[in-house]
């Protein structure tokens, strides 16, 4: 028996704010600014100037910093990039 790949199910709002209240706000915190950078990291595709590779790498150093935090909490809610 083989097991099938998990698929991302929506989880209704009040079940989010329910699992929110459980954690640090500073976790909390951290989780959403990963998400935002490894979300902001996909803008970055092809040659870049100056000014992109920058902004790429103060992208990944937030990236790094949340991560850092949400490792602390639990290594399981680290943000991967793709």
């Amino acid at each position: 028996m083989t097991a099938s790949p998990l698929v991302p199910v929506p989880i209704p709002d009040r079940v989010a704010v329910l699992i929110g209240s459980c954690m640090p706000e500073h976790v909390l915190c951290a989780e959403i600014e990963a998400d935002r950078a490894a979300r902001l990291l996909h803008c970055f595709r092809g040659p870049l100037d100056a000014a992109g590779y920058a902004e790429r790498e103060r992208t990944l150093a937030v990236l790094a910093r949340a991560n850092k935090v949400l490792a602390a909490h639990n290594p399981r809610l680290m943000v991967l990039r793709d």
